[in-house]
């Protein structure tokens, strides 16, 4: 008999994500055949009785996560289910379920493939989903800050920003498909061994016509907002105090009425953390936290960490990024990302005010390999044009 559902274990609480190894990709293991070639059988199980030899992997507040073997595809999957405890909430199912559906609909290569939703036995809900590898981007930012040098060679500023510009076009993506994630933060961008980058944890995103209240319907289910949402962050099991937010004034005021914009101020924080190896916003007191957040000015990156060499155009990103008043941020996930791949590319960043010295030296530079590669080819055609005149020459004579 196969062994059904995950039974319970005790862990340490980690945060509610597909963490996997210190070292992306190493318990990558080679597909032999007898996993291909097994004969399937006449008599097979479906649902949660497919899925056999649990082990833990992470659990969160409100839900652990394990893998398990799905026995008719002989593939490892991780199985997702809620606390005990909270089994019978119906808010709490309803979280659920939102999550696995919005997770399923969208179909990006930035986000997890969600293979299936059931009940086991005992009627509890679960998903399954794709075993992820590699390092969520909150553990590398530690290593950063505490100049681990293996990670800094492993993780120079071109690939954090590339990190950022895959995890941007996956949000992108989402919010063309009218989902809003509320809750982007570097624990929930996982980083693979090939450059993969995957956005998890759609537990708290918004839908399209979410404002609608239909008792009826997924649409009636509560987030928590302003203060109350503060001291979630703060008292969660497992949250240390001084645990940075990445939270937007307007989810600290309470609107209800957010848009994408805030997955923008959310982007925003994972830069400047990025940039400077510290946290935008900490705090251990609700009132202190909602004072940094709503009244203490945003700081400039560039200021904030001197010694970090941070370049201007990408400060001036990352400032625009973290504008306070929605209204003066970037208006869409995809302008944010087009600065963040202007500049990679060496091209003139939007929201940058460049110098009559930096731009010229920025023509100089992105046009002296056209200027190279020119001269380049015509003294190649005037060698072509000798060698023929020589050839035509010696064929007179």
């Amino acid at each position: 008999m196969a062994n059904s559902e995950p039974s319970p274990s005790k862990r340490p609480q980690q945060p509610d994500v597909q963490a996997a190894s210190d070292k992306p990709g190493a318990t990558t293991k080679k597909i032999h055949q007898e996993a291909t070639d097994e004969l399937f059988p006449q008599y097979w199980k479906s649902g949660s009785l497919k899925y056999t030899d649990f082990e833990p992997l992470t659990e969160g507040g409100t839900a652990e996560l394990q893998t398990c073997l799905d026995r008719n595809l002989n593939r490892v999957v991780v199985y997702k289910k809620l606390h005990d405890h909270l089994a019978d909430s119906d808010m709490e199912n309803a979280r659920f379920l939102r999550e696995a559906r919005v997770t399923a609909l969208i179909s990006h290569p930035g986000t997890v493939p969600l293979y299936e939703v059931g009940r086991d036995r005992s009627g509890a809900m679960y998903f399954t989903m794709k075993r992820l590898e590699g390092q969520d981007l909150s553990v590398i930012l530690k290593a950063l800050s505490a100049r681990n040098r293996e990670t800094e060679a492993e993780f120079p500023l071109p690939r954090l920003i590339d990190i950022m510009i895959q995890a941007c076009q996956t949000l992108s993506f989402a919010h063309s498909s009218g989902i809003i994630h509320r809750d982007i933060k570097p624990a929930n961008i996982l980083v693979g061994a090939f450059g993969e980058v995957t956005v998890l944890d759609w537990g708290l995103a918004k839908v399209h016509g979410e404002e609608v209240k239909d008792l009826e319907s997924l649409a009636s289910v509560e987030v928590p907002l302003g203060k109350e949402a503060v001291r979630m962050h703060l008292t969660q099991p497992g949250r240390r105090y001084g645990t940075p937010l990445y939270m937007s004034p307007e989810q600290a005021e309470g609107k209800a009425t957010i848009d994408e914009r805030t997955d923008i101020y959310n982007m925003g924080s994972v830069l400047f953390e990025i940039l400077t190896r510290e946290n935008l916003v900490f705090g251990s007191k609700i009132d202190e936290v909602l004072e940094m957040i709503l009244e203490r000015p945003t700081p400039e990156p560039i200021k904030v960490a001197p010694d970090q060499e941070i370049p201007k155009p990408l400060n001036a990103i990352c400032c625009k990024a973290l504008q306070k008043d929605p209204d003066d941020r970037y208006q869409s996930m995809n302008d944010f990302c087009e600065d963040l791949l202007a500049y990679r590319s060496d091209e003139k960043v939007s929201v940058y005010r460049y110098t009559l010295r930096e731009s010229m030296a920025k023509f100089k530079h992105r046009h002296v390999i056209t200027l190279v590669a020119a001269l380049a080819s015509a003294a190649a055609g005037a060698l072509l044009c000798w060698i023929l005149l020589s050839v035509a020459a010696l064929a007179g004579s």
